[in-house]
């Protein structure tokens, strides 16, 4: 733990963490002008939770990584100053944002159960949302960058994944996230004889299995604690709360 916080700070210099915290409190204010200040201070700690698992991972293996950056009804994202040089690299990369956004998520889910916190339940909900929304087998989206060492076709599976979102709950930020995926497939499409993207994907056996297992486990974990939290929550909505503090 120490050493991950010293790698933190190491990485973040003053700069970056005026960039960071002005842009985090500006999606403080504005999250909580629509649903409060406990769940926006909540939400956007979530948000910077996931980041930082993408900012350690890039960092522990080389990687230059700007800090967190984040614009309200859009996210965060760090910048990947260079790319990675295969494919379990992005790969890992991509995991460690959702693992330890879940990580963060099921905390704030056992502190709200056991303390009775409401809106801190629903943070819990909206952490573990975010990151199963992550997790769409498309690029740019994380599970596009997981699932890419794992096989690229997998891609095509999140194409009516994304399609039904949009659908289901249209937003800017789906669209836009649809017109960069569409864009990555395309290129995808066109490399698919590629030499050097073929080397780029180059993993083993063991390596493409631990990571389906993992990207599976956890898909499977957050869709289960997704589905029981707004069914609490619709509970708590129409009157069975557990007692919001």
């Amino acid at each position: 733990m120490i050493k991950l916080l010293l790698l933190l700070f190491s990485g973040l210099k003053f700069g970056k963490l005026l960039t960071t915290g002005g842009t985090m409190l500006l999606s403080v204010v504005v999250y909580a002008f629509i649903w409060g200040w406990r769940y926006a201070v909540g939400f956007v700690a979530l948000l910077f939770v996931h980041e930082m698992g993408h900012f350690i991972a890039a960092r522990q293996r080389g990687l230059a990584v700007g800090a967190p950056t984040f614009i309200p009804f859009v996210g965060a994202w760090i910048q990947l100053k260079e790319q990675p040089h295969d494919a379990e690299t992005e790969a890992y990369v991509g995991m460690a944002g959702p693992l330890i956004g879940s990580l963060g998520a099921l905390a704030c889910y056992f502190v709200a159960r056991d303390q009775h916190i409401d809106w801190l339940l629903a943070v819990a909900y909206s952490g573990f949302f975010l990151n199963l929304f992550n997790l769409i087998p498309l690029s740019p989206l994380d599970g596009g960058r997981i699932t890419q060492v794992i096989s690229p076709w997998l891609w095509l599976a999140g194409v009516p994944v994304l399609l039904a979102m949009v659908m289901w709950r249209p937003s800017p930020m789906l669209i836009l996230v649809a017109v960069l995926a569409g864009s990555q497939l395309w290129n995808a499409w066109k490399q698919r004889g590629d030499p050097s993207a073929q080397a780029y994907r180059v993993a083993s056996f063991e390596t493409r299995a631990g990571y389906a297992v993992c990207y599976i486990a956890l898909v499977g974990f957050l869709a289960v604690m997704t589905y029981d939290l707004h069914e609490m929550l619709e509970l708590m909505r129409h009157g069975g709360g557990t007692g919001s503090v």
